[in-house]
Parts: C-alpha cells; structure tokens; sequence
C-alpha cells in the first residue's frame, strides 16, 4: 500500500492545503489522515455508548412516547414539521 493513486482535483487540494501549512504533500496528507482517523475513531465510540446507553434505558422502561418528544421539540424549535401524522377521524 506504498503507493495510492489520487484524483487530480484531490491531489490539487493536497497540494493546496500542503502550501497553507508549508509542508511537503506527504507530510500534510499524513497530518489530515491522521486527524480524520482520530475524529472517526471518537465518534464511533461515541455512537456506540449512545446506542448501549439507549439500549439499556428502553430494557429499563426509561421511555417516553413520540408525540411527547415531538411536542417538546415542536415547541423548543416552534417547528410544525415534527408533528406525528394524524388518525383519519371516524365519522
């Protein structure tokens, strides 16, 4: 894996990003590799606790129902997108 071929434009932003930072492409391309892979790593991590943490709360009946949520954020964010689909009503 010595050698990966980059798409022209890419290799353009490398090398303009490289410039910025005065740094060698390589170095820069390491640098931001570097970075994006310890920014994914938390995040996955933080995705997993949150979906444990969610697991454990709904086996624990730590629940509330949608339109309660809904209505919560309805009125925090005074958005009526987040409303529940209505019942057709019986006549």
């Amino acid at each position: 894996m010595d050698l990966m071929p980059l798409k022209p434009e890419r290799r353009a932003q490398l090398e303009e990003y490289a410039k910025r930072r005065g740094q060698d492409p390589i170095a820069a391309l390491d640098e931001a590799l570097e970075a994006y892979l310890d920014w994914e790593r938390q995040d996955f991590s933080e995705a997993v606790e949150g979906i444990r943490r969610g697991h454990e709360d709904i086996a624990a009946g730590r629940t509330r129902p949608a339109s309660e949520v809904l209505g919560n954020l309805r009125r925090k964010h005074e958005h009526s997108a987040l409303s529940l689909p209505q019942k057709p009503r019986k006549t």
